[in-house]
């Protein structure tokens, strides 16, 4: 254990195995099997999470558009998003050690068929009238607890069934890009039908398609912990590999900065200038721009592959100011729309080179522990930007806090550039 705590790239000899590529050869070697990335159990791992994130998408949407229409207020549709996040940031990091411990497969299996169990009765719900609040609140507790469970093994399951593990995770990102552009509007649009019961529908169904895909899987065997350890000790021990390499905490340290000061409060600030500006249709052409540009930044990222991954990813995210900077400045609706597809270009890249840069630096046996604090410490510091918008507008104006993140954005790219250990971290050979 003292050599993965020191050495990134350190494999702990296992004394349990888990699921691995049946065959597959070790990192580093030739393969004439099946191909670097499409190969059938990719094929299947990717109908299985391009269905669980389209579901994911249409949730919010569906949600709080179904429940606005049917005439609750504001405040319930954000007890409800409440509701269905806070139970994600919560218990992700379980969901890590429950992925090492059980594998990561068994693990988004149960949450699939958790999910599916969860939307067939949103789908009563939403089609029958809600008679009482809590049931909602609780089974949006029920999808964003299968969440938790599922996100950590989404990123360890990557190196097991591809060996371009960089090129698998251009074509997830492109993909994860393209639902969150068609799930949010096919929602919307059967919500306007009043048929929000039968959004619910096809998100059981899709999470049914994700657990059949999963369980089909020919998977092999991969180093896990040992048995015996207590819960808190395999959280102890994921807390001490996460720590111990200097790369790792050091993108996280910077991007909770990002998170609160840039990232959190730029949507519904720039929600509040575009809508009464230039309309809703123009804000929700914009957002299509941005998942344009993820599409591109994906794509590139299947085949540009830099010695220095992240390095290249915080090149990358220097164009992600140009949004709020254009805000700032007045730009028309087509110059805006250009800047997010470049932002966008630049989030794809570095979304891949960071997630690539984790699969295969960290051992598999503490992989999904891992991703668990690496998400727990990014994504959980979102919602304490996006909550400080609306105080920081009133208390210092639009153009002030845009002119922050626009600051905070540059300033986090020329962190990431600057910190040795994540400039200089080189590119682990996949089994192409």
């Amino acid at each position: 254990m003292e050599q993965c705590l020191t050495d990134p790239t350190a494999a702990a000899t296992p004394s349990r195995l888990q699921d691995r590529p049946a065959g597959a050869p070790p990192t580093g070697e030739p393969s004439t099997g099946e191909p670097a990335i499409w190969s059938r159990n990719f094929r299947r791992y990717f109908t299985a999470r391009s269905a669980g994130l389209l579901s994911w998408a249409m949730l919010p949407v569906a949600v709080s558009a179904g429940l606005l229409s049917g005439g609750y207020g504001l405040d319930t549709a954000g007890y409800a998003m409440a509701f269905l996040v806070a139970p994600f940031a919560g218990l992700v990091l379980f969901g890590g050690v429950l992925a090492d411990r059980f594998t990561a497969r068994r693990m988004m299996i149960i949450a699939d068929l958790a999910n599916l169990t969860a939307h067939l009765l949103l789908a009563v719900l939403f089609t029958h009238g809600i008679d009482h609040l809590w049931q909602l609140y609780a089974l949006l507790v029920v999808a964003g607890t299968a969440n938790a469970l599922f996100q950590p093994g989404s990123a360890s399951t990557v190196p097991l069934v591809a060996r371009d593990v960089q090129g698998a995770n251009g074509v997830l990102r492109t993909s994860e890009a393209l639902t969150g552009l068609g799930g949010p509007a096919l929602a919307g649009v059967l919500v306007g039908f009043g048929a929000t019961g039968w959004v619910m529908v096809i998100s059981a169904v899709a999470y049914g398609t994700s657990a059949v895909c999963l369980f089909a899987l020919r998977l092999g065997p991969v180093p896990t912990p040992p048995a015996g350890g207590s819960l808190w000790r395999d959280l102890a021990i994921g807390w001490q590999e996460f720590r111990a390499r200097s790369w790792l905490w050091g993108v996280i340290a910077i991007w909770m900065f990002f998170a609160v000061l840039s990232w959190g409060p730029q949507l519904s600030v720039a929600a509040g200038v575009i809508v009464v500006e230039h309309g809703a249709t123009a804000f929700g052409l914009l957002n299509a721009a941005l998942g344009a540009g993820t599409v591109a930044g994906g794509l590139l990222a299947i085949r540009y592959k830099p010695e220095r991954p992240l390095a290249a990813g915080a090149v990358a995210m220097l164009t992600y100011p140009l949004y709020p900077l254009g805000i700032v400045l007045g730009w028309p609706v087509w110059l805006l729309a250009a800047a997010q597809v470049a932002v966008g270009a630049g989030i794809g890249v570095w979304g891949v080179m960071w997630a690539t840069s984790v699969q295969t630096q960290v051992p598999g046996e503490v992989l999904n522990r891992v991703h668990a604090y690496e998400v727990a410490g990014s994504v959980g510091m979102y919602p304490i930007g996006s909550a400080l918008a609306g105080p920081a507008v009133g208390a210092f104006g639009t153009d002030r806090v845009l002119l922050v993140g626009v600051a905070v954005a540059l300033l986090t790219a020329l962190a990431l550039l600057t910190a040795r250990p994540i400039r200089t971290l080189g590119r682990i050979p996949t089994r192409t």
